[in-house]
């Protein structure tokens, strides 16, 4: 009997078989790597996509509030007068009337004060906002930031003077405590008065780098506006600007520009000069013990002690 050809084998066809499965194995498991490596990196393309996505989100959400923020009516301004309940105040438009108002929830009841700014709603005038204490542009400009470099020592022929400047500004700023001691108030306000030239504006620049108290320094026909009121205006916002930043001296140079006599007045201009000299007084009346000023050129005024200079 012949042999079956299907039952021979080919050591050679079995070797070469072997071989190539091998081979494609490898290739698979390459092409698999690969893949894994593809999907990985695309994987991470999303992510970053995702995140990119959320960010854009983020801005357009924040770019549509802003257009809603610019087609929303603009605000009134308006001046607390009276709070008659935390819910309820009584406030004052810029426009000039007085009107009854709510306030919004999310306004601490214990920032509505007589006095505070506030914004209002145009339709309902209900307080949206409590506005900070601003001054005026020139209230800021008559801080001195850096300290005067005249002392003492530049000035001569002087000696008294120098010493009632010491024993009424400098001593009590800096040892109050012996006023306390003795029982009696330092004096709230000094005059220098004598002919121009006499050394009036060294002493008080020698004063501020003597001391660490803040200095402002005013020129007095600075204090003399056009409209009503507005002089006054301006020495209310410079005393407080003193207060908050007590220690303070105020230095009014050229006073005799607002100090002139109270007469009876014709004229709107000599009225609101008056004015303003008034609230100059009350202001020095109603200062606490730390704070000093130091006008010049005129006398008569309610000042603590006056310091002539011939």
């Amino acid at each position: 009997m012949g042999e079956n050809p299907r039952q021979s084998s080919d050591p050679h066809n079995e070797e070469d078989l072997a071989k190539y499965l091998l081979e494609r194995i490898s290739n698979l498991e390459s092409r698999n790597m690969e893949i894994r490596e593809q999907v990985r990196q695309l994987e991470s393309e999303k992510r970053y996509i995702e995140q990119q996505k959320i960010r854009y989100e983020r801005e357009i959400r924040k770019l549509k509030s802003e257009i809603e923020q610019l087609r929303s009516p603009p605000l009134v301004i308006g001046t607390v007068t009276d709070v008659v309940d935390p819910h309820r105040v009584i406030i004052r438009s810029s426009a000039g009337p007085r009107f009854l108002v709510r306030a919004s929830n999310f306004i601490e009841p214990d920032s509505l004060k007589p006095g505070v700014r506030c914004t209002l709603n145009q339709q309902s005038l209900a307080i949206v906002d409590v506005l900070p204490q601003s001054y005026d542009a020139q209230i800021y400009g008559m801080e001195v930031i850096d300290s005067p470099r005249e002392t003492y020592g530049d000035i001569g022929g002087l000696d008294t003077q120098i010493m009632e400047i010491q024993e009424a500004v400098e001593l009590p700023l800096k040892k109050p405590e012996l006023f306390a001691a003795v029982g009696i108030d330092p004096p709230k306000g000094v005059l220098l008065h004598g002919p121009p030239g006499t050394g009036k504006t060294l002493l008080a620049r020698a004063v501020a780098h003597e001391t660490n108290a803040h200095f402002l320094r005013v020129v007095g026909s600075e204090l003399v506006q056009k409209y009503i009121g507005e002089g006054a205006r301006l020495v209310r916002e410079l005393f407080d600007l003193a207060k908050q930043k007590a220690p303070s001296i105020i230095f009014i140079d050229e006073i005799d520009a607002i100090g002139a006599h109270r007469t009876e007045s014709t004229t709107s201009g000599d009225r609101e000069v008056q004015r303003t000299l008034m609230q100059l007084l009350a202001g020095i009346a109603s200062t606490g013990s730390s704070r000093y000023r130091f006008p010049r050129h005129r006398e008569g005024l309610r000042f603590s002690r006056s310091i002539p200079r011939s």
